[in-house]
């Protein structure tokens, strides 16, 4: 699917749908979820442009969005997410993501927050997908991030995996990313492949429609889907228990990578 419509004005946008998940081996255990998350146009927002939305940001909601919760945690007086990511482009030498840039991430919810993935969708001013930074927190507090460039939706995207993330998956191998949004952000699904040293290992998606915040929309994300952030991490121990049980080797939490960011 193509990147990014020509909007006059940007809008807040909070997607339901569906997580998915394929362990393939040495056991099989799937499942799959429904959810919610936002798309959030943060240099809009930032400016102060975007439409007019009922999300709570940076300051308590049933839903709320903190610059805090992502990046190196600065403030929105030191510019925030945003700020700390342009800081990062720079330093990668990215300086031509001047355009839009999309967030897709979970909020806070009753001001509890636990984000797996973020995705930043980073554009050039002509609105093209210059590059894609795949933000990544574990249970264990840690963060990593890592760089997709160039970048390109419906291609598939590679990284090699340095950060620990699960317990029962080794720190080997490589992601393949498939990243997709339509034009007129309606529909997103972002899919994380992982391959460990002997081939494919878990298949992983998100997916869902968007449509603008509205607080009947809030309405429904947390009346369908109440502590759906809380849900998210009691899932993620259920699922361990459930590897635990089925005797899957268990991999204990290794030194992080030398550096928070990688290619």
């Amino acid at each position: 699917m193509p990147g990014e419509a020509v909007h006059t004005q940007a809008q807040a946008l909070i997607g339901f749908g569906q997580v998915r998940h394929a362990r393939l081996k040495p056991v099989r255990n799937i499942f799959a979820y429904r959810t919610y998350f936002l798309m959030l146009p943060m240099r809009s927002l930032q400016r102060g442009d975007a439409a007019p939305s009922p999300l709570a940001r940076n300051r308590f909601g049933l839903v709320s969005f903190y610059d805090r919760d992502h990046g190196d945690g600065r403030s929105p007086q030191d510019g925030g997410a945003l700020a700390w990511l342009d800081a990062l482009l720079a330093a990668e030498g990215i300086t031509d993501a001047d355009g839009e840039v999309w967030l897709h991430c979970y909020p806070r919810v009753l001001g509890f927050a636990f984000k797996p993935v973020s995705f930043w969708y980073c554009h050039r001013v002509d609105a093209s997908l210059r590059a894609v930074v795949v933000e990544v927190n574990n249970t264990f507090g840690q963060r990593h991030c890592y760089v997709l460039d160039p970048a390109r939706f419906g291609a598939e995207l590679r990284a090699a995996k340095v950060f620990h993330v699960s317990p029962f998956c080794p720190v080997e191998g490589g992601y393949r990313f498939r990243l997709m949004v339509d034009a007129a952000r309606t529909r997103t699904v972002a899919r994380i492949d992982y391959d460990d040293a002997l081939g494919p290992l878990l298949q992983t998606s998100v997916s869902g429609t968007l449509e603008p915040i509205t607080a009947q929309a809030l309405r429904r994300a947390l009346l369908g889907y109440p502590l759906m952030t809380l849900a998210v991490v009691w899932r993620i121990h259920w699922q361990a228990l459930r590897l635990f049980a089925k005797r899957v080797r268990f991999f204990r939490l290794p030194a992080p990578p030398p550096t928070s960011v990688s290619r």
